[in-house]
C-alpha cells in the first residue's frame, strides 16, 4: 500500500498542536498535490522537497503525490514540516521502513541539497513531543533550543541522509546533549544588584513589597532620581523561575521575532517598550498573531518609562491583561492566544519639565499645567496599578557621604522575598496580586480598628471598591514579608501610603 503517515509540529501562538502528513502515491500522471489549508510557504514545500530527495540520491516517485496536512482546518505555514512531507514520500515509496516512524515527530526546514535548516518556534514543540512520548527529530541549530525540555528525548540532524541512516539502523543518532557553550551561556545571565543604588530606602521598600507579592507599582520623581536603576534591580529580587516558568517564557521567546537566546534561561525577562510604541508592538498582533511585549515579558516585568507620553489608547489596552494575565488577538482569519502575566512597573515626572515641588526651584509649570500632565494617565488604569510611590531627588551632599557598602545586596532581598511568596503560594495557591474576592475576605481580615481606618482613608482619598482591594492585596504581602499572621495597623497604614498618587489626591 502506498500510503504513509508522518507526524509533525504546526504553530498556533505558543502551542504546537500535531499534525499528521499523510502522503498517497497514485497512478496516473506525475504530479505532487499539497492539501489542508497549506500556506504559501507549505506549497513551495515540494520544489524543496523534490531537490532534496534527488540530491540525497534517493529516487523521486514519478506517480501522482498527494500529500494532506491534518487536521485540515488548521493553518500551516513556514518550512516547518518538509522533513516530514520528504520522509513520507520516501516511505510511501518504500525506499525506507515504515514501521518505526510513528515513534518520532519531524520537524525542520530543507535546503535543495537535503541539508536542514533550523526554524523558529522550536521549544513550543519539543514541550509537546515531550508530553506525547515521542522523541523529535529538529535541524542541528535547533537542537541546544530544544533540549531544555528536561524529559524531551532530541534528535539533532545536518541532513536528510542523517535521518534516513538512523530510520534504517544504517547509523544510529545519539540523544543530543547540550554543547558546554551553551551550558555556560546558561549558567552565566547578568542580574544588577539593588545595592548599587544609593539610599532611596522608602523606594526600595516598596520595590520588595511589590516583588514578594507580585503588584503593580508607578514611581514619580524628577529626572535622575534613580527611577529606572529602581526598575531595572527588581528582575533581581524576584523569586527564582521555576522550570515551568521558564519554559513558558522562553517558548515565548521562540516564537518571536528575535528568538530565544541562551543567556535568558530561568532569567526574568525585562522589556523596556518605548513610549512611540504602538498597541499592536504592546500587545501582539499582526496578520498572523505574533507575541508583543507584555507576552515577551510573561512571567518578569514590563517597564514603562515617562509613562504620560505613551499613546492613551495604547495604555488602555493594558487594562485587560493586568486583570486576566493574558491576551487574545483575534484577526479575520483567526485567533490567537498569549499568556501576559507581568508584572507593570512604571515611572513618571510629577510634571512636564520634571522638578515640581524640586528643592532647586527651576519648575514653573502652573497648576493647570501639572493636572493635564497628570490627566494623561486614565482613571481606570491607574486604579489598576498596586502601589504609587514617590522617588525624590537626593541631595548632592548625600550621594558623596552614603556608603554603599551597607546597603543590602540583590541576593539578600530576594530570600526574604522568595520566603514571602512561598508563603503565599502554601496558603493561596497564587501570589497576592492575583487574590479573587472571596480569597481576599479569608486571607485578608480586618480588626474593627483597622477596617475603620481603611474605610477612612478610602473616603477622604477618594478610591474606588477596587483601590481598596488593592490596599488590602498589598497590606497581606507587608504581613507575609514580617511574619505576621494578620494585618495589623501598623501594616495597614503602610499599605495606605502607597496609594498617594490616586486620582483624589492629584
Amino acid at each position: 500500500m502506498s500510503l504513509a503517515n508522518i507526524f509533525s509540529r504546526a504553530q498556533t501562538g505558543i502551542h504546537a498542536p500535531l499534525v499528521s502528513v499523510e502522503v498517497h502515491l497514485s497512478n496516473g500522471l506525475p504530479s505532487l498535490s499539497i492539501v489542508g489549508l497549506p500556506e504559501t510557504e507549505v506549497k513551495e514545500s515540494k520544489d524543496r522537497v523534490r531537490s532534496a530527495i534527488i540530491n540525497s540520491q534517493f529516487e523521486f516517485p514519478a506517480r501522482r503525490i498527494t500529500i494532506n496536512l491534518a487536521p485540515a482546518d488548521l493553518p500551516k505555514e513556514g518550512g516547518r514540516f518538509d522533513l516530514a512531507i520528504a520522509l513520507g514520500i520516501l516511505a510511501a515509496s518504500e525506499q525506507i521502513p515504515k514501521e518505526t516512524l510513528d515513534q518520532f515527530e519531524f520537524i525542520g526546514e530543507l535546503a535543495l541539497s537535503g541539508e536542514l535548516r533550523g526554524i523558529r518556534g522550536v521549544l513550543p514543540a519539543a514541550i509537546q513531543s515531550s508530553r506525547s512520548k515521542r522523541s523529535l527529530f529538529v535541524a542541528a541549530q535547533n537542537a541546544d533550543e530544544a533540549a531544555l525540555v528536561n524529559d524531551a528525548t532530541i534528535f539533532a540532524a545536518k541532513h536528510l541522509l542523517d535521518v534516513c541512516a538512523h530510520i534504517t539502523k544504517q547509523s544510529l543518532q545519539q540523544v543530543h546533549i547540550q554543547s558546554a557553550q551553551v551550558i555556560t551561556e546558561l549558567e552565566n545571565g547578568s542580574i544588577t544588584n539593588l545595592n548599587e543604588i544609593t539610599a532611596q530606602h522608602h523606594a526600595k521598600r516598596a520595590l520588595e513589597i511589590a516583588a514578594a507579592g507580585g503588584h503593580s507599582m508607578l514611581m514619580i520623581g524628577p529626572p535622575g532620581s534613580g527611577k529606572t536603576m529602581l526598575a531595572s534591580r527588581l528582575p533581581g529580587i524576584l523569586p527564582p523561575m521555576t522550570q515551568t516558568e521558564a519554559l513558558e517564557s522562553a517558548a515565548i521567546q521562540s516564537i518571536s521575532h528575535n528568538g530565544f537566546k541562551y543567556s535568558q534561561w530561568k532569567q526574568r525577562p525585562f522589556r523596556t517598550p518605548h513610549h512611540t510604541a504602538s498597541g499592536v508592538a504592546l500587545v501582539g498582533g499582526g496578520s498572523q498573531p505574533r507575541p508583543g511585549e507584555i507576552s515577551l515579558a510573561h512571567n518578569g516585568v514590563v517597564f514603562l518609562d515617562e509613562l504620560p507620553e505613551f499613546e492613551r489608547r495604547v495604555l488602555e489596552v493594558l487594562r485587560e491583561p493586568i486583570e486576566s494575565g493574558k491576551i487574545v488577538i483575534s484577526r479575520a482569519a483567526r485567533q490567537a492566544e498569549f499568556p501576559a502575566k507581568f508584572q507593570l512597573i512604571a515611572a513618571m515626572n510629577p510634571c512636564p519639565c520634571g522638578y515640581f515641588g524640586h528643592s532647586n526651584g527651576r519648575c514653573r509649570c502652573t497648576p493647570d499645567q501639572v493636572l493635564r500632565y497628570r490627566n494623561k494617565i486614565s482613571g481606570p488604569l491607574l486604579d489598576r496599578i498596586d502601589m504609587h510611590i514617590d522617588v525624590p531627588a537626593l541631595p548632592i551632599k548625600d550621594l558623596s557621604t552614603i556608603n554603599n557598602a551597607d546597603e543590602e545586596s540583590s541576593q539578600t532581598v530576594q530570600q526574604r522575598v522568595s520566603n514571602a511568596r512561598q508563603r503565599q503560594i502554601n496558603r493561596n495557591q497564587c501570589p497576592n496580586s492575583q487574590l479573587n474576592n472571596a480569597k481576599i475576605k479569608q486571607h485578608c481580615q480586618l480588626d474593627k480598628h483597622d477596617a475603620l481606618l481603611l474605610e477612612t482613608a478610602i473616603e477622604k482619598l477618594g478610591l474606588s471598591a477596587r483601590a481598596y482591594q488593592r490596599i488590602l492585596k498589598v497590606a497581606r504581602t507587608i504581613a507575609d514579608l514580617e511574619l505576621e499572621e494578620k494585618i495589623n495597623t501598623k501594616i495597614i497604614s503602610e499599605a495606605i501610603s502607597y496609594r498617594r498618587l490616586d486620582r483624589a489626591v492629584l
